[in-house]
């Protein structure tokens, strides 16, 4: 079994779980067909014109894909979905506060 992370913004398509099982699959893209089955609409987030969404980052056992949706993915593995960080620039000599 694969065991997916489900961010806080994706969490109203896993009946705001925090993680879901599913049977591992031998791609990414396998995996997140899966995880549609068990959260529908998931899918719709995850993938853009035929690939990883460029406003995600996927980790399979802590280490970035870089092979899109044929990525490798043990049985085992743990899948976490990170939405890219929003924000703003500081000007120069501006920290936070």
């Amino acid at each position: 079994m694969v065991t997916v992370f489900i961010p806080t913004a994706f969490r109203k398509f896993s009946g705001e779980r925090e993680q879901v099982e599913v049977a591992g699959g031998s791609s990414l893209r396998q995996v997140i067909e899966r995880l549609e089955a068990e959260c529908p609409g998931i899918k719709d987030q995850m993938i853009f014109n035929g690939g990883v969404h460029p406003g995600l980052a996927i980790f399979v056992n802590d280490e970035q894909i870089s092979q899109g949706l044929i990525e490798q993915v043990p049985d085992d593995a743990t899948l976490r979905i990170l939405p890219a960080m929003g924000g703003g620039s500081l000007r120069h000599g501006e920290g936070c506060r």
